[in-house]
């Protein structure tokens, strides 16, 4: 009989209870804490005086930030170990939103957001290592998901929260409560998250650090699964980072409450990553990733209305279409790296978050010259290039496992 140290953990026990909860306190912490400044992006612009894809800086510079420190920090938790190196992450981004909150001014204020950014960098790509380590391959669909309905419902509550509390008394108190929630989130995952049992920490050797990165490369699938991330956030961001702007003008003329209460649709995106993940794991990533990336193509042509209702639908919709994607394609990456996973899932996170920083700061000049339309037409053209790279994996070779049988 096998020893338990050698069991992976399997849905429904009380150890994935214990380790998907954690997780899930984990995404909500760091989603929670980059993007609840969304919602106040018109705020800073009459606050700060700044342009609207100026004040997306605050959203823009932390992605920017994180991206790049991934490449560095995920190596790290090869030596200092996975937990480790995520509970720290979770401590140093939430004290480093309560300090944002005090900093009188503009470029104060963007230079702890930035190192919010690095902090920040410790949990995404070696959460993912963790599970792909840990997680029987049943349940990796699954509990992926749950990491990313986590990070839905983390940027649901912020952002709602900051909203709310922005237009009843002060921006500052509204980040400042998030910092305290994340404060919470990140003693949580601490006593929670079962410890390692498949993870051996070894020597780092600086100058082998590059090719742990670059082998993936050579893969006939991961550099195109790494492109995905950056377009489908690229859109994704710039329908949340502007659509604010454009309900706070007539006719819909919205008060800053009213917008907050609009990412509530987050939970939508909590329910699609758990639900596409499972139905990813029994009918395929091939059949399922096509499929959501369309959706999202449908979803913002209905934003194209001047309906309120069909707006929010069609906000709704792009929601469910990008979590879906992102729940699969971030499984998908998981299980086809045979090796060095925390560096795999660092490269998909580094694309996700340069398509966050880059093409979210570049929907501003679309906004600010075509307004909602050039947004619109953006994402569309975003999304349209990541079905046909979803579409060209449909073609992809799957790799043979160790012991027989096939993998994605």
């Amino acid at each position: 009989m096998a020893d338990d140290s050698d069991r992976f953990i399997e849905a429904g026990t009380p150890t994935f209870r214990r380790a998907t909860l954690a997780l899930f306190a984990a995404g909500f912490s760091t989603f929670a804490v980059l993007y609840g400044v969304q919602p106040l992006l018109p705020v800073f612009h009459d606050t700060f005086d700044v342009s609207p894809a100026e004040s997306s800086l605050a959203l823009s510079l932390p992605c920017a930030t994180l991206a790049v420190s991934l490449l560095i920090v995920s190596p790290l938790s090869e030596v200092w170990g996975r937990k480790r190196v995520m509970a720290a992450s979770l401590f140093a981004s939430a004290l480093l939103t309560i300090g944002a909150v005090l900093m009188p001014s503009w470029h104060g204020f963007l230079m702890l957001r930035a190192l919010t950014g690095i902090a920040a960098s410790g949990l995404p790509a070696v959460a993912m290592a963790y599970l792909s380590e840990e997680m029987h391959g049943r349940a990796i669909g699954l509990s992926m998901g749950l990491l990313i309905g986590g990070n839905a419902l983390g940027g649901m509550v912020g952002r709602l929260l900051a909203g709310v509390i922005a237009d009843h008394a002060s921006w500052r108190w509204g980040l400042g409560i998030i910092g305290v929630l994340a404060l919470f989130a990140a003693l949580a995952f601490q006593f929670a998250l079962p410890a390692s049992r498949h993870f051996l920490a070894h020597r780092m050797r600086w100058r082998e650090v590059p090719g742990t990165f670059t082998h993936h490369f050579r893969d006939a699938g991961l550099p195109w699964l790494f492109l995905e991330p950056f377009l489908l956030m690229g859109g994704f961001v710039c329908v949340y980072n502007y659509i604010g702007f454009r309900l706070l003008e007539p006719p819909f003329s919205l008060s800053q409450t009213v917008i907050g209460l609009i990412f509530i649709v987050y939970l939508a995106g909590t329910a699609s990553s758990a639900i596409t993940g499972h139905i990813a794991g029994v009918l395929g990533r091939r059949k399922v990733l096509w499929l959501a990336i369309l959706l999202g193509i449908g979803g913002i042509a209905l934003t194209l209305a001047d309906n309120l209702v069909l707006i929010i639908a069609g906000i709704v919709v792009v929601t469910v279409s990008f979590f879906g994607a992102h729940s699969v394609a971030s499984s998908w990456v998981g299980r086809r790296a045979s090796s060095d996973r925390a560096q795999a899932s660092a490269i998909y996170l580094c694309m996700y978050y340069l398509g966050s920083s880059l093409l979210g700061t570049a929907g501003g000049w679309f906004f600010l010259h075509l307004g909602w339309p050039g947004v619109a037409g953006f994402f569309g053209s975003l999304y349209v290039a990541a079905l046909l790279v979803a579409l060209r994996l449909t073609r992809l070779a799957p790799l043979p496992l160790a012991g027989g049988g096939l993998t994605t």
